[in-house]
């Protein structure tokens, strides 16, 4: 099987790791991909969000099987653009993809879907936002894309009408509304799925460390490390999860007419009333993704590919390594707000079995490879 992994990240670079241990997988691709993605496979210079290009690149090299691995293209309608082109895709439609794309349909669908969610309100001005906190803590998310940075926990009113006047007066992440939530207590989960449009076959459990600084401080971040499994959290209890958080929501879009196909990621809250949906993406997380997949012993090309099939998961049971995966994120200076660009890497000769290193934001320089992102080596 040939397969076609689009994106560039850290989590492109597992899965691609994922497949190359994969049996059904006989030859692979990725794009763009990143200087350390290609030295395990061919990257071709075609960017994620250029969705013509990507669709005539799959089809002239006669590709069996396209991996979408950021969001941008998803809710963009990527898969829709594959899936009209005769190719299959794994991932959802733009339809379905939705659901990561604006904070409030998530909302919005959980509370049609009979998810648990934490009380919510969307806002478009900084004084409504104020008003509809009802204590503090508060959670001020932007409703849109913002790559893992749309979220701002607000002790104070000070902090929140911060957050409100980035969000909706400085535009920072572009027009958009902003969704005003309950602050909810307890442990975060990670939970991922696959989904072949009729059932969520649960993957294994993770924990990731949104914030910059150790000690849980700082501002949010796209992820700065992840461990699997959650001790507390075994299979059985996964299963049960599953069935309250992800099984409903592929309900949901069946019977709208959209399928969900592709991961579902659901970013829980395990509070004293019991676990409550905090967000969800559709595309595997990052750096769950690279906690997660090294433990994986089953076939995933085979997985991936059976998921675009309706149905194609029935049956289908994880086999894991009883071992823990931890992965931790190494930044550029700077990171989040402003990650200072061409630093030189270097060490990485030392790293060796069993660790394993995959490559993020990084390019070539002129000696070594150098800093091109934010989050650069996993």
């Amino acid at each position: 099987m040939k397969i076609l992994v689009v994106g560039s990240g850290g989590r492109e670079h597992a899965i691609i790791r994922a497949l190359l241990r994969s049996a059904g997988a006989t030859e692979l691709l990725c794009a763009p991909g990143n200087p350390g993605i290609a030295a395990d496979v061919e990257c071709v210079d075609v960017a994620a969000d250029d969705l013509d290009a990507l669709v005539e690149l799959a089809s002239g090299r006669e590709v069996d099987l396209v991996v979408v691995g950021p969001e941008v293209p998803l809710v963009a309608g990527l898969v829709d653009s594959l899936t009209a082109a005769g190719i299959a895709a794994f991932g959802p439609v733009a339809a379905a993809a939705r659901l990561e794309g604006s904070k409030a349909y998530a909302k919005e669908v959980m509370e049609a879907a009979a998810v648990p969610t934490g009380a919510w309100s969307t806002v478009e001005g900084v004084d409504e936002g104020l008003a509809a906190i009802v204590g503090y803590p508060a959670v001020i998310k932007f409703d849109g894309l913002a790559a893992g940075k749309g979220v701002v926990i607000a002790a104070d009113e000070a902090e929140a009408r911060e957050a409100l006047e980035q969000f909706l007066v400085e535009r920072r992440f572009g027009d958009g509304q902003v969704v005003v939530e309950e602050f909810l207590e307890g442990e975060e989960l990670s939970l991922l799925a696959l989904c072949d449009g009729e059932r969520a076959v649960p993957m294994a459990s993770a924990q990731d460390y949104k914030r910059i600084f150790d000690g849980d401080e700082g501002p949010n971040t796209g992820g700065m490390g992840s461990y699997c499994p959650v001790p507390a959290v075994d299979e059985a209890r996964v299963a049960e999860l599953s069935a309250i958080v992800h099984q409903p929501i592929v309900d949901y879009f069946a019977a709208a007419g959209t399928p969900f196909h592709g991961v579902l990621y659901a970013g829980l809250m395990m509070t004293a009333d019991g676990p409550k949906v905090l967000e969800y993406n559709t595309r595997f997380g990052d750096p769950e993704t690279q906690a997660v997949l090294p433990r994986l012993r089953s076939d995933l090309a085979e997985l991936l590919l059976a998921a675009t099939s309706p149905g194609g998961l029935a049956g289908r049971e994880l086999d894991w390594d009883p071992r823990f995966a931890v992965t931790v994120v190494l930044a550029s200076a700077g990171y989040p707000d402003s990650p200072r660009l061409g630093d030189p890497i270097s060490g990485l000769e030392r790293i060796s079995a069993p660790l394993e290193l995959t490559c993020a934001g990084v390019a070539d320089g002129d000696r070594s490879l150098v800093t091109a992102g934010g989050r650069v080596l996993n």
